[in-house]
């Protein structure tokens, strides 16, 4: 088999890949729940789910962003934090 450390999962940009594609399910689901809430609201005006879509976008890139920043190591598994070395810069 493969060792380990040099399994196609070690490449970051597969396990970035990974990553991105389990958030963006998880949060994919979420979205079209309350889309579908708010489209099928009979109070709220049609609108309102085309700017909550819009919303949805920007704020999905911002917390993955986040998301790398706080736990680079789901992305890069050669960084220096797998390596023993913690990185103090990161908040």
């Amino acid at each position: 088999m493969v060792e380990k450390g040099n399994g196609w999962l070690s490449h970051p940009l597969v396990r970035g890949m990974l990553v991105f594609s389990a958030f963006r399910a998880v949060y994919g689901i979420g979205i079209l729940v309350v889309t579908y809430g708010l489209a099928t609201n009979d109070a709220a005006p049609w609108w309102t789910s085309l700017i909550f879509l819009a919303f949805s976008m920007v704020f999905s890139r911002w917390l993955f962003r986040r998301l790398k920043q706080r736990w680079p190591s789901l992305f890069d598994s050669r960084n220096g934090i797998q390596e023993g070395k913690v990185d103090q810069t990161t908040p």
